[in-house]
């Protein structure tokens, strides 16, 4: 099957009666794609960014509005993660917690192993919650606490989708998919050591959820606007409310790729 990369330049491509069956697009740039008369069954689309601000309309209708209100539906308190106030973020990272210790709670009944299954490729369920490691480690640690060194070893991950050159678009925002690339973070020698334990991924994860927990028990609303530098390019400022709501759809996000392939992986619903 053929293979185009960022090498190839197909903007504006028009493909005519093209058969595209079992075609796969990872960290494509499909903006302003128009689709007229095509037949999508089966056809299965997921990206956090996709709805970035902007519409997608299937005959005619916006239907981000509907795939956003079935997602606070499937996940509750999902929708509690663009809280902007103390006791609003308070009560949005409480939900991260009780959803995240219910599906440690159905992991440990699973067959020994099953969290270092990869599905599709991706990240198995133990390396999802290193990346949230690396996650808070970069928008908590540096961003916000501005720590010289924030960045747990176990932390940094190779990227599955590394084989496909340029795999990363430049606008994709820091809430990336599983396997997505954090860009000018720390040495990702460590992603090549040997593998922690699951028992010790998920001592260091605990210790995370209490730094962003201990952080949201005393913060106030001008801490919240204070500025800070990203982390991934120091001449954008952003805001402590905004790394922390970076920090939330980074949970939610990888929240949901982790029970979608927990599903695949034991054949249950993950509902």
């Amino acid at each position: 099957m053929p293979r185009f990369t960022g090498a190839d330049d197909l903007r504006g491509a028009e493909f005519v009666r093209a058969d595209l069956r079992g075609a796969r697009f990872v960290a494509a740039d499909l903006s302003g794609v128009v689709m007229r008369g095509v037949e999508i069954p089966g056809a299965d689309i997921d990206s956090p960014w996709l709805f970035d601000g902007e519409a997608l309309h299937v005959n005619g209708v916006d239907v981000v509005p509907f795939v956003e209100a079935e997602l606070n539906r499937r996940f509750p308190g999902r929708a509690e993660r663009r809280a902007t106030d103390p006791d609003g973020l308070r009560s949005a990272w409480a939900a991260i917690e009780r959803t995240w210790e219910a599906t440690l709670e159905r992991v440990a009944g699973m067959p020994p192993g099953a969290v270092d299954v990869s599905v599709g490729g991706e990240w198995s369920f133990a390396k999802t919650l290193r990346h949230l490691v690396f996650a808070t480690d970069m928008w908590l640690g540096r961003a916000i606490l501005q720590a010289e060194q924030p960045f747990h070893p176990i932390g940094p991950l190779d990227n599955p989708f590394d084989s496909v050159p340029d795999s990363v678009p430049d606008s994709a925002p820091s809430s990336a998919p599983a396997g997505d690339t954090e860009r000018d973070g720390p040495d990702q020698s460590a992603a090549s050591a040997a593998a922690p334990s699951y028992d010790e991924v998920l001592e260091v994860r605990a210790g995370r959820i209490a730094m962003v927990r201990d952080f949201l028990a005393t913060v106030t609303p001008e801490l919240l606007a204070s500025p800070r530098p990203n982390p991934h390019d120091a001449e954008h400022q952003e805001t402590v409310l905004s790394c922390l709501h970076t920090i939330l759809d980074e949970e939610w996000e990888h929240h949901r790729y982790a029970v979608r392939d927990l599903e695949a992986v034991t054949g249950s619903p993950s509902e």
